[in-house]
Formats: structure tokens, sequence, C-alpha cells
């Protein structure tokens, strides 16, 4: 449905910095099936100083690609397809739960609460400093694994969909596998501890798909460059066995962090 079907807009997601626009997609001659997406036209793309025109629809194909190469299904399923505006990202929509627990929140600053683990001090006005946490979730550490591999340069709060269906889905990858260190995420917890079985085995898996089909999936996306460098990062986070650490060349809490 979402390579085929038609798409059909209904408006923009105005806090979005590149177009993005509601759409649904359904069959035609089929009555009721239809689904709601997003299409980022290629010809919405602001250009950026860091990244190629015209490539931040394909990294997202490509971050959905490698997600589901983990078998976490972290990221919607992504297609590149023509649309209403040419080509572009269509993405199936993800509703958030509004009864979800929440992903972040500001705590005392001299320490997170039990469950929580912590980000950053941030200051909240008159002078006044508070601890920006996170929950020390297992959903949220494998998007902190995926991160890492994507080189994702935005990782906000708001690209985290808490779903009805019990799943945290991270959304918005179109500044990911540059072949500089870029990693700027809100996921930091975990920072420097080892990782978990899971996600080494995930890692290794990885490592084998990339060379094969998984490798050539993602080729029409990205650089030969871009490419070798995502197995770079595969091969360092089995190698030193942790969560990575920030940056000090690069900020490290993308802005604005909400």
């Amino acid at each position: 449905m979402l390579r085929k079907g038609v798409l059909t807009v209904h408006g923009r997601l105005t806090d979005a910095s590149n177009a993005a626009l509601y759409c649904t997609v359904g069959i035609d001659g089929a009555d009721g099936l239809a689904a709601q997406a997003v299409y980022k036209p290629v010809a919405g793309e602001r250009p950026l100083w860091d990244f190629p025109d015209g490539t931040l629809a394909g990294r997202e194909v490509a971050a959905y690609e490698l997600s589901a190469a983990t078998g976490w299904g972290l990221v919607p399923p992504t297609v590149l397809r023509d649309g209403p505006h040419g080509p572009g990202m269509v993405q199936l929509w993800v509703e958030p739960d509004p009864d979800a627990d929440p992903l972040l929140a500001l705590q005392d600053p001299d320490g997170p609460e039990d469950g929580w683990l912590p980000i950053v001090r941030a200051e909240v006005g008159d002078g006044r400093t508070a601890l920006l946490v996170h929950p020390d979730d297992a959903r949220l550490r494998r998007l902190a694994v995926l991160d890492a591999v994507l080189n994702n340069a935005d990782r906000k709060g708001g690209h985290l969909i808490p779903a009805a269906d019990g799943r945290i889905y991270g959304i918005d990858h179109g500044v990911t596998f540059h072949g500089e260190g870029k990693l700027r995420t809100l996921l930091w917890g975990w920072a420097g501890r080892p990782l978990p079985e899971e996600a080494a085995a995930v890692l290794a898996g990885l490592a084998g798909q990339l060379d094969g089909a998984l490798g050539e999936r993602l080729a029409p996306h990205l650089t030969a460059a871009e490419l070798d460098a995502t197995r770079a990062r595969v091969a360092a986070l089995l190698a030193a066995g942790t969560h990575p650490l920030p940056s000090e060349d690069w900020p490290s809490i993308p802005w604005p962090p909400i």
C-alpha cells in the first residue's frame, strides 16, 4: 500500500523543518482499505551544510531498512516513491498513545529518581537548574543502539513515539549515516555502559548483513564511503562492547532537545 497506493495530501506538519505532509494512502477499488502516512518530498528538503542536497528521503528509507534488519521494528515502514509533489519518502503514520508513560522528565539536579537515567543538567529559569532524564527502558535502549549505528544527528524527544501497541518508535531519520561522527541524541543514559547481550548479538548479525543483502538495499541511498562508515561503526561497537560516549568535538544534544 505504501509503495503503490494513491496518496492524498490533507495538510502539512508545521513543526517540521522540511516539508512533511500528512496523507492517507489507499488502494483504488478497495473500499475502506487505507492508512495514514507521512510524505516528505525531496523537493521540500532544505539544503544542509553537512549533508548532500536531496538525500534526506533516501536516508530515512535506509534507516528503516537497517532497523528492520535488527528485528526490533523500531522505525515505521518507510518507502521511497513518487507522489503529488514528486519523489519522496512515505512512512506509515504512528499515532502516539496519549496514556503512555512520559519518556522525558525534569527532576532534582542532585540525581535521578529510581528507574530514570540522567541526560544533562538544564537551566529552567531564575537561576535554577534541573536534571533532564529518560527512563531506564529496554525499548529506549534498543533505540540508543540503533542511533549509534545510524550515526543519528537529531534524536530529539519529539522523535520518540510511544504507541498503543506498547512499542516506542523512532521517526525523522533524514540526518543519519554521515561518514563523520555526528551522534546527537537525548538517549545518553547508558553512555559507557556494557552493551546488553541482545544488542551485541544484533550487532554481530548486522555486520554480516551489511556485507550482503542489507548492504545492497542501503547502497542506492548512501555513498560507498557512508556504507563503509556504517560497517565501521558496527565493528567499533562490537569491539568496545559498550554504548558510545558523547563526542568532545561535536554537540551531543540536539537543539531544540524536544
